[in-house]
């Protein structure tokens, strides 16, 4: 394992066990006031972009073998189910629950202002971080100006076609395995998010090796167990925008 690898995961540990402190002492501090819901969505937010950002940058600029990143976004899916506390990460899974009466509408807008906020806290934390120069990655990124790029090397309707068939296959077994044991279940939709992206890597590579031999890099949007993206169509379930060439997971992924 590489230097920088081992670098960008102490990273996503570190981010992890903060943000799990964090959410567990908020939350038990805040508990009989109502606002305990909200702080566990601005945090679980806040750890999913910056944990997002991490790998992208893993997988776009570090350049790691598809294998390797492939086990990330298993571990990473894995890790958000199991700690996310009840946090919904993206706007339109607030949407979706306040459509079917599971939560107010004025909860789910207020769910989604928290889901922004840390998006953007996310966004603005990060480069600080890289800046900082842990890693021969993060030092050469900050050089090159915290860059980023497409990570989707194929004609449009081509992709979209492709995460359309991916999200329909993660959504199709999130909507099955709602009986399921939690602490199975992560695992299941992990594995099946996990099997989406390769598919959706080799599908598109398929398709533009002619005009571009380099295969596409995997694109490393890791949710919780109910809302992950493999591409683009899957933002509905991450919840993820994309503004110029900045990608943003539940709002932001750079």
């Amino acid at each position: 394992m590489s230097a920088d690898v081992a670098v960008s995961l102490a990273v996503l540990a570190g981010i992890v066990v903060l943000s799990d402190v964090t959410r567990r002492l908020l939350a038990r501090a805040l508990a009989d006031t109502g606002l305990s819901e909200y702080v566990v969505e601005l945090v679980s937010t806040f750890q999913l972009c910056c944990c997002t950002h991490e790998l992208k940058l893993l997988s776009e600029v570090g350049g790691i073998e598809p294998g390797l990143a492939l086990t990330f976004t298993y571990l990473a899916s894995v890790v958000h189910g199991l700690t996310f506390s009840g946090a919904i990460g993206n706007p339109s899974g607030a949407l979706e629950r306040a459509y079917h009466a599971k939560l107010s509408g004025s909860r789910a807008l207020r769910r989604i202002a928290c889901q922004f906020a840390a998006a953007a806290a996310a966004r603005a934390a990060v480069p600080r971080l890289w800046g900082v120069g842990l890693s021969r990655l993060h030092a050469r990124h900050k050089l090159f100006g915290f860059r980023c790029t497409s990570p989707i090397h194929a004609p449009l309707h081509e992709a979209a076609a492709v995460e359309l068939a991916c999200a329909f296959a993660v959504q199709t077994v999130i909507t099955h395995t709602q009986s399921v044991q939690e602490k199975f279940r992560v695992h299941a939709v992990a594995a099946v998010i996990t099997t989406a992206v390769y598919a959706g890597m080799i599908t598109l590579y398929d398709c533009c090796r002619e005009s571009n031999p380099a295969p596409p890099l995997i694109n490393h949007v890791i949710g919780n167990h109910e809302h992950i993206r493999v591409f683009t169509w899957c933002r509905g379930l991450l919840g993820e925008t994309r503004t110029g060439h900045q990608s943003y997971t539940s709002a932001t992924n750079t």
